[in-house]
């Protein structure tokens, strides 16, 4: 790391290599940056890039560009994803003197997986061929291209070792640089990590390429999946530091609060609270024409997604398998969790090949019945339905839900998820909780909100007629909602009375308990018994414990323990004298209780340890001090 530097960094593009192992990629890159990729002691002694190498470039009209160089070679195939994600530009690399080869079609059927469609074909070592072979080539290159994002890509013949065509390379890459537009901005940061090492006397440091959002010095930051929490001490583009930095930028983020082990590659780093991390996400899925078998249901696969490499389960959600070459929709079910958004490219690989690769729809996603007609139906909207409609599908899934949640689902900005929801909300499609825009409901699901609220609390009302009402925790656990959105749903509840609430209990609107003739005899009856010896009341008459249960919530009784219940305005005598005796820091003893009221033992702890447990007293050996 360096000196910290005061400027604001906007987004930068990233470019990336691709092809097969010794075709000079990373001799191309050297020749180009001045910048050698090859930064392992191994790489160096093979010849061959084994890690993701890293360089930059400034373009003849001063843009700067990120270069990811990534291994050939089919051993080191896993790296080569990690590196190929999150890129704006391809240089697909084929050597004139060898022309196509094996990763030279599977890294191109990675690219056009993960839909980089912009791009240059760089025929490198053009110095040992003649023209006629360098066209014979070219032709089979163009060939190969067909069908592919990178069909149309210009075709480039250069030579770093004598430096021929290298001008115009610069040339032509600045050229589609300049037509890329900007990167997203959803207003959410997600790196995906693909090094974390530490630094001395900086600490821990991780490198990834800036997906979407801003990262700022002193933002907080988490780490995904594990939930972990770190701040920026500092950002650096290009062994430049910088205070601010945009989408689309290759960056090191220097990490306090936490350490390099803590994280890993395929981590996402992103702000807090927003990603919930999923096992499950429904998508589409391509299956590249050269894959040597179909995709079969419950296939065991790697999955790739940004940088995280993972086992998972594909689920063919229409027929049982997909052929090569064809298309369809599947689940992915993933042994870990792994954070991704609606609209994240991701590839499958079995033991030894690339089987195909697809675009996540919707994350967290419940498991789906296969070859169902609704099923296929939503998959059909979430694909290409308006927003509207893909927030209201997605939102029947994890309502209630708020807007952040909304957006780390759906991959979009805040700003375009409350536009959104207010055209459902003027459609009758959903209802918004609480006091403002803190959660969105369907309609439907408000319905059967209600329709459980109600007939919840009639169940209690039926079983506990003498109740005021139910505890609002064992409400809570009911509707099955978090405290937030329980909260939320409440306040509407209520605003629409459905539900009245008075303390720390819920009842029906119209729910009234009240007395018989004969529990009003017996609770008279009980309430003279405990009052004839007021601070020492009666223990040995039992009373039916729904019937004291009224009696305390009407406020007639305080229950300090188990057979011990005073009348109310008893206890509360005794509750102000004792605090009074403890005034100006004075020990409150079982004694000196004993003979303010004189009654025994039994009576004077129940009380003092009821005082305790609310707070009024606080123990401290055999004595107590008021709070």
């Amino acid at each position: 790391m360096v000196a910290p530097g005061s400027e604001s960094k906007s987004s930068l593009f990233v470019v990336c290599t691709a092809g097969h192992v010794d075709h000079g990629k990373s001799t191309l890159i050297k020749a180009l940056t001045g910048i050698d990729p090859d930064r392992l002691r191994e790489e160096k002694a093979r010849g061959m890039t084994i890690e993701l190498g890293f360089a930059w470039l400034e373009l003849p009209s001063g843009a700067e560009i990120s270069v990811v160089d990534v291994p050939g070679h089919e051993r080191f195939i896993k790296n080569m994803l990690m590196g190929a994600g999150g890129v704006d530009v391809a240089l697909l690399i084929v050597a004139a003197d060898e022309g196509v080869m094996p990763q030279t079609r599977e890294h191109l059927a990675i690219l056009d997986l993960l839909g980089v469609d912009t791009g240059l074909i760089v025929m490198t070592k053009k110095d040992l061929v003649d023209q006629d072979w360098l066209d014979l080539v070219t032709l089979d290159v163009q060939e190969v291209l067909e069908g592919t994002s990178l069909e149309n890509a210009e075709v480039v013949a250069v030579s770093a070792e004598t430096g021929d065509e290298l001008a115009e390379l610069r040339t032509s890459l600045d050229t589609l640089i300049s037509q890329l537009p900007q990167h997203q901005n959803t207003g959410n940061p997600r790196l995906p990590v693909d090094r974390s090492f530490t630094i001395t006397g900086f600490g821990a440091v991780v490198t990834g390429t800036l997906a979407d959002g801003s990262l700022k010095v002193g933002q907080e930051v988490e780490i995904l999946p594990s939930g972990r929490k770190a701040r920026i001490r500092s950002l650096q583009v290009h062994e430049t530091s910088h205070d601010q930095v945009g989408p689309g930028t290759r960056l090191a983020v220097n990490l306090n609060g936490i350490d390099h082990s803590d994280i890993a590659r395929g981590d996402l780093l992103t702000s807090v609270d927003w990603l919930q991390p999923s096992t499950a996400f429904d998508a589409t899925f391509r299956v590249i024409p050269d894959a040597p078998r179909p995709v079969r249901h419950n296939h065991k696969v790697t999955l790739f997604a940004g940088t995280r490499e993972i086992p998972a389960t594909l689920r063919v959600l229409e027929g049982d398998q997909i052929t090569p070459g064809s298309s369809g929709w599947v689940q992915m079910r993933t042994s870990e969790r792994v954070p991704v958004v609606r609209g994240d490219s991701f590839v499958v690989r079995d033991t030894e090949n690339t089987l195909g690769g697809g675009r996540v729809l919707e994350p967290n996603a419940p498991r789906r019945k296969r070859n169902d007609a609704e099923t296929i139906s939503r998959l059909e909207t979430l694909k290409s339905g308006s927003s509207e409609d893909v927030i209201y599908n997605m939102l029947t899934d994890i309502e209630p839900a708020t807007i952040a949640q909304l957006a780390g689902a759906i991959g979009s900005s805040a700003s375009d998820i409350e536009a959104a929801i207010s055209v459902l909300e003027s459609e009758g499609r959903v209802k918004t909780l609480g006091n403002e825009l803190d959660y969105v409901i369907s309609t439907t699901g408000w319905q059967s909100l209600i329709e459980k609220a109600g007939s919840t609390l009639g169940v209690f009302h039926r079983s506990f007629p003498l109740r005021q009402g139910m505890p609002l925790q064992d409400f809570r656990g009911q509707l099955k909602l978090k405290a937030a959105a329980f909260g939320s749903a409440s306040d509407s509840l209520r605003a629409d009375e459905v539900i009245t609430t008075d303390d720390a209990i819920v009842r029906m609107p119209a729910h009234t308990p009240s007395l018989s003739s004969e529990q009003d005899t017996e609770a008279n009856g009980y309430l003279r018994l405990i009052a004839e010896n007021r601070f020492s009341p009666s223990t040995e008459s039992p009373i039916n414990i729904e019937l004291l249960q009224f009696l305390t919530e009407r406020g007639d009784v305080v229950r300090i323990s188990g057979d011990i219940v005073y009348p109310s305005d008893a206890y509360d005598e005794m509750e102000t004298k004792i605090l009074a005796s403890g005034s100006d820091g004075v020990e409150i003893t079982i004694t000196s209780v004993r003979e303010l009221f004189g009654t025994s033992r039994k009576y004077t702890l129940a009380v003092l340890e009821h005082m305790d447990s609310k707070g009024l007293t606080r123990r401290s050996g055999d004595t107590r001090f008021v709070r």
